[in-house]
């Protein structure tokens, strides 16, 4: 069964989905059902209902009170190739704060600076935001691209964070 919980913050709700204390979709959407639906035919077969998703709620609450790495630590699986894993593995390394580019992010997961839309398509299939911090990344050109859940709710979050504008190399 996929465990749905849903919890306020300050830029709307964060609905998380989890199987095995493991979480499998997060995003800030009050519709766990609309998440539930982009999850693989394996996870949907299992279901869906709402309960509490252990450890999530609770690190989401410290993120939201000012401990930056609280959402590290929380366990996240999502489907992809090899090329992908790796990417949403560098992904998961980009610490609160701080920003980088597609490139960068292509290039922390062992890839060339060409490889940036790679990186980007990770970054937009990303099923576990914020978890998975896809707000952290930049375009080179500058501004803040595109996020999943609305540009605003990536500046909240980069805002909060403390991050600058200002990708890395």
């Amino acid at each position: 069964m996929i465990i749905a919980q849903t919890v306020p913050t300050p830029v709307g709700p964060l609905a998380m989905l989890a199987h095995d204390e493991v979480l499998v979709a997060a995003g800030f959407t009050g519709d766990p059902e609309a998440m539930f639906a982009r999850l693989s035919p394996e996870l949907r077969k299992l279901g869906l209902t709402v309960g509490e998703v252990p450890g999530a709620a609770g690190a989401v609450k410290e993120y939201l009170d000012g401990r930056l790495d609280a959402l590290d630590g929380i366990a996240a699986v999502q489907p992809g190739s090899d090329r992908r894993q790796r990417l949403l593995t560098a992904l998961r390394g980009v610490r609160a704060g701080t920003t980088v580019s597609y490139a960068e992010l292509a290039e922390r997961a062992g890839m060339p600076r060409t490889a940036a839309r790679a990186a980007g398509g990770a970054c937009a299939q990303n099923l576990v935001a914020p978890f998975v911090p896809c707000h952290r990344v930049l375009p080179s050109s500058g501004g803040y691209g595109g996020y999943y859940y609305g540009t605003p709710v990536k500046e909240w979050l980069l805002a909060h964070e403390g991050a600058s504008l200002q990708s890395g190399p």
